[in-house]
C-alpha cells in the first residue's frame, strides 16, 4: 500500500481527524466501482485545505489518504451499525444515494478487505491513539475535533435539507456538556448558519471509541454541509467565496475548546 495517512504534529491539546478526506483507490477497488462512482461523490471533499488554518493554532492533524470506498476509517472494525436506519459500513456496499456502489461480482475479495484493515484502518487509529495518549501525557487531557462533510441534500439517508453545521458528542457521552453547549453557542452566533448538537449526527466511531471525559479525552464531530464551502455536484470544485466566512465559524470553534481546555485543566 501507498502513503495511507498524512500526520502533521503541533503545540497544543487539539488533534482534528479526517478519516474521509483520502482520494486514493486500490486496483481491485478502482477496478471495480460502477462509473457514477468513479468520481468518489461520497468523499469529505477539500476537508484538509478546509482546516489549513489549524496549523496556526498549533493543532496536530491527521488526515487519510486513502478514500472510504476502500475502508471507511470512521466505522468500527467489526463492523456493527451506527446508526439505525440507512447507513454504510466498514466495507461500503453503496453509494449515499443507495445505488451498489461495485459492479456486480467486482466488489474486492474478503483477502483484498482484510489487507485494507490491517493497511489502512489499523495504522490511522494506531496514529490517533498514540498522538490522543501524546497529549494526554504532555497536558493532562485531550481534545479531539473529528472533521467531516457531506452533500446537504440526500433523500436516502435523511429527510429534507441538514443544519449547516451538526455537532456531535454522542448525546454528551463523548464530550463535556459545557464545552459542547459553548460551541453551539458558538455557531448561534452566526445567524447566517444553521446547527444543530446531536441531531442526524451524532458522531461515528472515532467520537465514541475515543471521547471518554471520564479520561480526560473530549471528542466531537463536526459534520458540516458541503454548501456552505464547495460546489456539492461534479467537479466538486472548491468555492473561495463560500468557505471563507465558514472558516471563521469553523475557527472559533476550535478556539473556542481550546479555550474551555485551558480553564478547565488550568492548574
Amino acid at each position: 500500500m501507498e502513503k495511507v495517512l498524512n500526520f502533521k504534529q503541533g503545540r497544543v491539546p487539539l488533534l482534528i481527524s479526517m478519516p474521509h478526506a483520502g482520494l486514493r483507490l486500490t486496483p481491485a477497488v478502482q477496478a471495480g466501482l460502477i462509473p457514477e462512482a468513479q468520481s468518489l461523490p461520497d468523499t469529505d471533499w477539500h476537508i484538509p485545505r478546509l482546516y489549513e488554518f489549524a496549523a496556526e493554532l498549533g493543532a496536530s492533524t491527521l488526515a487519510a489518504e486513502y478514500s472510504r470506498f476502500v475502508v471507511d476509517l470512521n466505522r468500527p472494525s467489526d463492523d456493527k451499525p451506527m446508526y439505525v436506519g440507512a447507513t454504510t459500513g466498514l466495507y461500503p456496499a453503496t453509494l449515499f444515494d443507495g445505488v451498489p456502489l461495485f459492479r456486480e461480482g467486482l466488489e474486492p475479495s474478503a483477502e483484498e478487505r482484510a489487507m485494507y484493515l490491517q493497511q489502512v484502518w489499523m495504522p490511522y487509529h494506531q496514529a490517533l491513539q498514540q498522538e490522543l495518549a501524546r497529549l494526554k501525557a504532555e497536558f493532562g487531557y485531550a481534545l479531539l475535533f473529528d472533521a467531516h462533510s457531506i452533500r446537504s441534500v440526500i433523500p436516502h439517508l435523511f429527510d429534507g435539507k441538514l443544519p449547516d453545521f451538526n455537532l456531535g458528542t454522542f448525546n454528551g457521552a463523548s464530550c463535556d456538556p459545557t464545552p459542547a453547549s459553548q460551541l453551539e453557542a458558538i455557531c448561534a452566533r452566526h445567524g447566517q448558519f444553521t446547527h444543530v448538537l446531536n441531531g442526524r449526527f451524532k458522531g461515528g466511531h472515532i467520537t465514541r471509541h475515543y471521547g471518554n471525559p471520564a479520561e480526560d479525552i473530549h471528542a466531537v464531530q463536526l459534520e458540516l454541509c458541503q454548501s456552505t464551502y464547495m460546489e456539492e455536484f461534479e467537479p466538486f470544485n472548491y468555492r473561495a467565496d463560500l468557505a471563507a466566512p465558514t472558516q471563521v465559524v469553523l475557527r472559533e470553534l476550535l478556539e473556542g475548546f481550546l479555550a474551555w481546555g485551558r480553564q478547565a485543566y488550568k492548574k
